[in-house]
């Protein structure tokens, strides 16, 4: 069922190197096209982010983001895709040349992660590539926007559109995030999935 109005709208502020919120399963999210550098720095200049602090990778299905990373991914983190995809958990991988350096901070990694929420899965199907390179919708520092009014009133007038919530809301505890050394999982971030 398609809930989102303006979806082309949407796609052309993307495609034009704009940057638009949304709500995710966790809380709110700010993102742009991977591919855009221009907007990339535009997220670091709205959130007054440091440039140190990597963008992640989202998307309604993994596949979609397979390019993005070195195959073949870890085992254990195969088995915690399968386990917990889509849902509160953001795996970090070596990344492929696909994933800009200007979105991971020069890091030889990055985080990739499907929320459960059904707004921002057609988000994702209505726009270009089905990827946004994405981080929390607040200033750095402040607690992140758990409803549309807050993003509105965080970040607002400085994103290009904040997509309505269409009544699907944001739980309110960040994603857990978890990497690897060789096949063991690191757990860098204790957040709403315990592992």
């Amino acid at each position: 069922m398609k809930r989102i109005e303006n979806i082309e709208k949407i796609n052309e502020i993307l495609l034009n190197d704009g940057v638009v919120a949304y709500v995710t399963d966790t809380v709110w999210g700010l993102g742009c096209l991977p591919s855009s550098e221009k907007a990339v720095k535009k997220i670091y200049e709205i959130k007054h982010r440091e440039a140190v602090k990597p963008l992640i990778l989202m998307s309604d299905e993994v596949y979609n983001l397979f390019d993005y990373v070195k195959q073949p991914i870890p085992k254990e983190g195969q088995k915690l895709i399968k386990k917990y995809f889509p849902g509160a958990l953001t795996i970090v991988l070596d990344k492929s040349s696909k994933t800009p350096d200007y979105m991971t901070s020069n890091m030889p990694t990055v985080g990739i992660r499907i929320p459960d929420n059904e707004i921002f899965a057609e988000l994702c199907r209505g726009i270009e590539g089905r990827v946004l390179a994405t981080t929390s919708a607040n200033i750095s520092g402040e607690p992140p926007a758990l409803t549309y009014e807050e993003a509105v009133k965080y970040i607002g007038g400085k994103a290009d559109f904040v997509i309505p919530d269409y009544g699907f809301t944001a739980k309110g505890r960040a994603s857990t995030v978890v990497g690897f050394r060789g096949e063991v999982p690191v757990v860098y971030r204790q957040g709403e999935i315990e592992i």
